[in-house]
């Protein structure tokens, strides 16, 4: 199984200071459900690990949270493709959990439940903690320039506390551009024969 994990907040949507409480507060990242639907169409499966700690701080309630998502697939599926599942974090930092990021208690969690091998998969997201818990889980860890690392660009030196692997891309289309083959050039059409 080809398994892709995103991030939700700066890959998926915009990553403001507060936050996203509601449904209403939840829009797309120009660009990125469309290329959730590429890589569906290029044979990928695509699923959502975020930590959320507004939920352990009682911001908002986990009603909210699925109404969130719910808008989220929906949005998804209009441009044709598909989320597979959502795995949250709903502990706030303090709590010393294993499955918020950086640590890589989600995403062994997702391996577990589609039966991957952690190197097979690739790990997509905007700030460092996501990539720490993909690259501790052996996994393929990607950048995507958006969210809270919008001022990097590709071929720019990332900070100490990315992992070494990391790749970088400019946004999630362009890492679904590169992770999908090209499609094959259509084959010329003939030329008609020149009459006699």
């Amino acid at each position: 199984m080809k398994l892709v994990i995103l991030d939700r907040d700066g890959t998926l949507n915009p990553q403001g200071d507060d936050f996203i409480t509601s449904p209403d507060e939840w829009s797309a990242q120009p660009g990125a459900l469309e290329a959730v639907a590429r890589l569906n169409h290029g044979g990928w499966r695509v699923v959502v690990a975020t930590n959320q700690p507004g939920l352990g701080r009682g911001l908002f309630d986990v009603v909210s949270l699925n109404a969130i998502h719910a808008k989220m697939l929906r949005q998804v599926a209009a441009v044709g493709g598909r989320i597979d599942a959502v795995f949250y974090c709903p502990h706030a930092p303090d709590e010393a959990c294993h499955c918020r990021a950086p640590a890589p208690g989600l995403l062994e969690q997702i391996c577990d439940r589609y039966g991957v091998e952690p190197f097979d998969v690739q790990v997509v997201g905007s700030c460092a903690e996501h990539l720490q818990a993909g690259a501790a889980l052996g996994a393929q860890v990607h950048l995507v320039c958006t969210g809270r690392s919008a001022h990097w660009q590709p071929g720019q030196a990332l900070p100490i506390d990315f992992p070494a692997t990391t790749q970088v891309h400019a946004s999630l289309g362009a890492f679904a551009e590169q992770l999908l083959p090209a499609a094959p050039a259509p084959s010329p059409t003939p030329a008609p024969p020149l009459a006699a």
